[in-house]
């Protein structure tokens, strides 16, 4: 009899759907910003993601720009004994405090968008792109469409962000290559199209000649656009990154001159991937690489819904 109980248990058992068997993941997950329109975009990409596996659920925190804030958002994440955590940090040199209370509460590290500038330990990695070649491709682009000569300015993200130092760094690196362009001036605008307004109207009526703008993404880059049309301001060069939907309408209308498509999808997509593989332990490499492609009124009907909200 009890043979015959344990038989039927086992079938009924493997009847049920596999999300119900496999253990829920509960996810923390803490974003610099929600009002920043790329990290919207990989957001919903991470819950998109979630949702579709059936038994991973995520808790999204916002640290709107607030290192302490995040700091505490991690350790609430560990008190509340989450399964994983992925971190999109506010200040990508000050991400010790936070690996520290993962590493030593045991929970899964999983670093998004932003990487750390740090030596990850074991149980952690980062899912993203090499910043660095998102300048060069930008910059090597611009440098064509300028012959080679001109005046660059460049609009920066946060000086917080590892991204804002190697995007700039890439550009820096490819004008270096040719003798007719120079880069007269770098401001930041943290990353928002308002501030972007800004810091290019006050190059406008400097009244230094400039002949392309390279901005560390796309919201700056519209700034720009915005600022230039503003002051009726033409043959300025305005490039930008990401590849949100909103720059392909400025492409579209021939405002933009390039972008670089960086994959939100594909970065949130494996950000919570990665998560859910340490959970089970399973091995996952330190930096998962996500590539970066040139985005030009040529092609940029081919990333119309790539990065969708």
């Amino acid at each position: 009899m009890k043979l015959k109980k344990l038989i039927v248990t086992s079938v009924l058992m493997c009847m049920l759907p596999a999300s119900v068997l496999a253990k829920d993941i509960k996810i923390g997950v803490s974003m610099a910003y929600f009002d920043d329109n790329f990290l919207t975009i990989l957001r919903q990409s991470m819950q998109n993601k979630m949702k579709a596996d059936g038994n991973v659920s995520g808790q999204f925190e916002d640290a709107k720009g607030d290192i302490a804030q995040q700091i505490q958002q991690i350790e609430n994440f560990v008190s509340q004994g989450v399964d994983a955590i992925i971190l999109n940090p506010v200040d990508t040199q000050g991400v010790k405090p936070m690996i520290k209370l993962a590493e030593q509460a045991k929970i899964p590290l999983v670093f998004v968008n932003r990487k750390p500038e740090v030596t990850l330990p074991a149980g952690m990695a980062y899912v993203g792109s090499d910043s660095k070649l998102a300048g060069k491709l930008q910059m090597e682009e611009l440098a064509k469409l300028m012959n080679g000569k001109g005046n660059v300015m460049i609009l920066m993200g946060e000086l917080s962000s590892e991204a804002t130092r190697d995007r700039t760094r890439g550009v820096e690196e490819v004008a270096a290559k040719y003798p007719g362009i120079k880069i007269i001036d770098k401001q930041t605008a943290k990353f928002f199209r308002k501030e972007a307004v800004d810091v290019t109207t006050d190059w406008i009526l400097s009244g230094q000649q400039i002949d392309a703008i390279a901005s560390n993404n796309d919201e700056m880059a519209i700034g720009a656009i915005l600022a230039l049309k503003q002051a009726k301001k033409s043959g300025v060069l305005v490039a930008g990154v990401d590849g949100t939907p909103d720059a392909l309408e400025f492409i579209k209308k021939g405002d933009l001159a390039l972008s670089v498509f960086q994959d939100a999808k594909g970065q949130g997509e494996g950000a919570v991937q990665a998560a859910i593989q340490l959970v089970k332990g399973q091995k996952v490499e330190s930096n998962v690489l996500i590539p970066y492609q040139l985005i030009t009124k040529a092609n940029y009907q081919e990333f119309a819904d790539k990065n969708r909200k």
